[in-house]
Formats: structure tokens, sequence, C-alpha cells
């Protein structure tokens, strides 16, 4: 080592990259994401992806719902749920005897998620709530039309659920209940 480099610490090493590398190692080590974090980054650019490879590509400025929907068809290639089809001898059974040609598609579940964690991206990424293709009304529609379609090929309903009620006020009605007046 030359004399003129002791005492020198790291930071100031004769490559000025050297620092800037240190403060980018820095930024990506402060916490970890979260799984909903790493997935919603993931979905993004699965879906930035999938935009570019349009023929011709879609910018995201471009985008609208009517993307979205061909994007939740293109990925129901990839499900693994099975949707029994009116014709099939196990429409409607909630756990079928044997197996049959019935597609594979995405479960509802999985696609309300990902317009979800989409939704979220996209506001995150600059783009305005107003103008949001995930939140548009085709795209309820829709997940309404995949969710009701997959409870009766399977034979099980979705049931809603009930809100919670707020504890206060709970509560209160027991207490109501427990103390009546005359």
């Amino acid at each position: 080592m030359s004399s003129s480099n002791k005492g020198k610490n790291y930071s100031e090493g004769s490559s000025s990259s050297r620092s800037v590398d240190i403060h980018h190692q820095h930024q990506h080590q402060q916490a970890p994401l979260s799984r909903y974090e790493s997935q919603k980054r993931r979905d993004w650019n699965t879906f930035g992806q999938y935009l570019k490879n349009q023929r011709p590509p879609v910018s995201l400025s471009q985008c609208n719902s009517n993307h979205v929907l061909e994007f939740l068809r293109y990925l129901d290639q990839f499900g693994k749920t099975k949707v029994h089809i009116q014709g099939c001898v196990f429409y409607g059974q909630p756990e079928p005897p044997a197996p049959c040609t019935c597609p594979l598609r995405q479960a509802w579940g999985s696609l309300d998620a990902l317009i979800g964690r989409l939704r979220a991206a996209y506001e995150e990424n600059g783009g305005s709530p107003e103008t949001n293709p995930f939140g548009s009304g085709s795209i309820r529609v829709y997940l309404r039309e995949v969710r009701e379609c997959q409870a009766k090929a399977r034979g099980i309903p979705y049931k809603k659920k009930k809100k919670k009620r707020n504890q206060v006020t709970k509560a209160a009605e027991e207490d109501e209940s427990n103390h009546p007046t005359m």
C-alpha cells in the first residue's frame, strides 16, 4: 500500500463510484419488503411485461380496463382451479369422485387479490385514482361473474362476510340486553 493512501477510510477510496456503491447498498438494506409488497412489485412487473409484449406494445398511459380484462383471461392458462363446465357430470359437485377434462382456471380469490395489488401499484406508480383501470366497473363485473360461475361449478355458494361491528357499540348493546330498562 502506498503512503498516500494511508489513513483514508473506506468511503474515501480512490474511486468515486465506490462511495456511490456504498450509498446504494445502504438504501437496499433498510428493510426487506413485506410479502405483500414483494408480490405487488412482481405483479406490477408482470403486468408491465404483458403490456410490452402486446402487438403493438401498449404503454401504461394507453392502458385501459380492456387490457386488464385481457390480462386476467390470459392468466387463466396458468390456473390450478378446476372449473367444471355446465355439461360436465361433476358440475355443481364440491368434491368430484373422479377426474374430468374441464379446464383449469385462476381461482376467483386469486384474481380478486391480484386486482387489489395492481390497483394499489398503479396509484403508487403515479397513476390517478380517477383513471385507474384496475378499479373500473367492468373489472368488478368480471370478478363477480367469475366468482358466481366458479361457485355454481363447485356447488359452493360464496357468502358475503359480515362486517365486524364497532366493539364499543357491541359492548353497549350487550350491556343493554343484560340490564333491561323498565
